[in-house]
């Protein structure tokens, strides 16, 4: 996708294979010293095979089940694909090789429910009441259960549907993924939980099975994992949809064995300690390391599961995260994290995989966020959007398959307080402080020249096209924007 307003700024020519060899190390050293980004991000093996993405539009194949997995608060450089040097994560590598590695993808907003509401629905969180909260923290609002879904929308279109892991779109009893479209749910309600007692933020426990309380208080990953073993394991009547969202590697920092710190957390949590869950006395870059590198292996045994199921040539696999990372995240070179709409609290790494349509090893550069997934799912499915409630997303069906380019189309952020627009290789951004900042991300990905006094005429028409989209949604309760 292309934009008028790109020409004007040119990016540096890519690295040679021949010039990599003799830049790559101290590449990794730049990183360590903190050197501009384009002296400090070095490839690994994985990105140096990777070659632009290139359609392959003259295959056929039935109608592909759908895994989208999604990870909890990874920053968009913590896999060892992305460029982490201190982060393996070797199996999320191999799903880059099998298909694309997105360089450029968005979450819906920069925080869990708001992406959550905009990947289930294909809309902006803010055309519903309850992705207005950033996030959902109590029991008043939640994802209404007469909206249109990817789920109720791929039912219709004879999938079966599956929820496993983290819904936080609402609770009980007036919220749940069964009443939204999905067939099975096993999982938590809400946006965080302590990974053995079960234990959420007010001290409920939060572990069900469709609407009912479901009793395991082993390491929540391994029983996710589990559970969407059996699941792709299954004999299905009918090509299917799970949604698996893992919690990890979001707080509080417990990795599988971690039992005395487990047990610690759950004594703050039923003393009434607030914030407990935050664990904002506890965890460090190993210890993320670990849950990352634990979700990794996690994701490599259900897709095992799906090769040994013979299904994986027909299966569209999603793997993305929710927001931004969080405190112990490494999001290089990118600036910010979870809750900003800076890159680093809104790109993310995003992976596709479908061996019967599209080709392994590349690599897009194309902008893309959380809305398109659901119009491209609907598509590739033959599943119809609900004309009453239009998608806000793009169907990236037609760059995927038959080698169409995107329509330009702005991306649109928006939460309290601060508000984002991206066009092209340009970005408009307000943060909390009033200021309006224009940056072109091609050169700046960093996001610290400032160009908004060089170029007035475009920060006005990004501010404009803003505006247009933001007097569509719904208005933040009151305390405004």
């Amino acid at each position: 996708m292309t934009s008028p307003y790109d020409r004007p700024v040119r990016s540096a020519p890519p690295l040679s294979r021949r010039s990599f060899g003799a830049a790559a190390v101290p590449a990794a050293a730049a990183t360590a010293v903190g050197l501009p980004a384009g002296q400090a991000r070095a490839r690994t093996p994985a990105t140096r095979r990777e070659r632009p993405f290139r359609a392959a539009p003259d295959r056929r194949s039935p109608r592909p089940d759908i895994l989208f997995v999604l990870g909890d608060d990874l920053g968009w450089a913590d896999l060892s694909s992305y460029g982490s040097p201190h982060i393996r994560t070797p199996h999320l590598d191999r799903l880059a090789r099998g298909g694309v590695r997105f360089t450029q993808a968005y979450s819906g907003s920069a925080t869990c429910s708001p992406t959550r509401f905009s990947l289930y629905t294909g809309r902006y969180p803010g055309r519903t009441e309850g992705g207005l909260a950033e996030p959902i923290a109590d029991r008043s609002v939640g994802l209404e259960p007469t909206h249109p879904t990817l789920a109720s929308l791929l039912r219709q279109a004879g999938y079966r549907t599956a929820l496993i892991g983290k819904w936080h779109c609402g609770h009980l009893p007036d919220y749940s993924p069964v009443r939204s479209g999905w067939e099975e749910f096993f999982g938590n309600f809400g946006g965080a939980l302590e990974y053995y007692s079960k234990l959420g933020l007010g001290g409920e426990y939060d572990l069900y099975e469709g609407d009912a309380p479901y009793k395991d208080l082993r390491y929540y990953t391994r029983i996710l994992t589990e559970r969407a073993v059996e699941y792709v394991q299954r004999e299905h009547d009918r090509p299917w949809l799970l949604n698996l969202n893992f919690t990890t590697p979001h707080w509080p920092w417990i990795a599988d064995g971690d039992t005395e710190a487990s047990a610690e957390i759950v004594r703050r949590v039923r003393a009434g300690e607030p914030g407990a869950l935050w664990h904002r006395d506890g965890g460090s870059v190993g210890k993320y390391a670990q849950m990352v590198e634990d979700l990794d292996r996690s994701v490599g045994r259900v897709l095992a599961a799906l090769r040994r199921s013979g299904r994986e040539r027909d299966t569209l696999v999603v793997f993305a995260s929710d927001n931004g990372g969080e405190r112990f995240s490494y999001n290089w070179p990118l600036s910010g994290n979870k809750g900003s709409l800076l890159e680093g609290g809104i790109r993310v790494p995003t992976i596709l995989r479908w061996p019967a349509r599209v080709d392994g090893g590349q690599v897009s550069h194309e902008p893309v966020f959380s809305p398109d997934w659901t119009a491209t799912l609907l598509e590739v499915a033959g599943a119809r959007p609900d004309p009453a409630h239009p998608l806000d997303g793009t169907s990236l069906a037609g760059y995927l398959l038959r080698g169409e380019r995107l329509p330009e189309r702005p991306l649109f952020w928006r939460v309290r307080g601060e508000r984002a627009l991206r066009l092209g290789d340009w970005k408009y951004h307000r943060g909390q402080d009033g200021r309006e900042r224009l940056f072109h991300l091609a050169s700046d990905q960093r996001e610290q020249a400032d160009r908004a006094a060089a170029r007035p005429a475009l920060l006005a028409d990004l501010r404009a096209r803003w505006e247009r989209i933001d007097a569509g949604l719904l208005p933040y309760p009151a305390g405004g924007r």
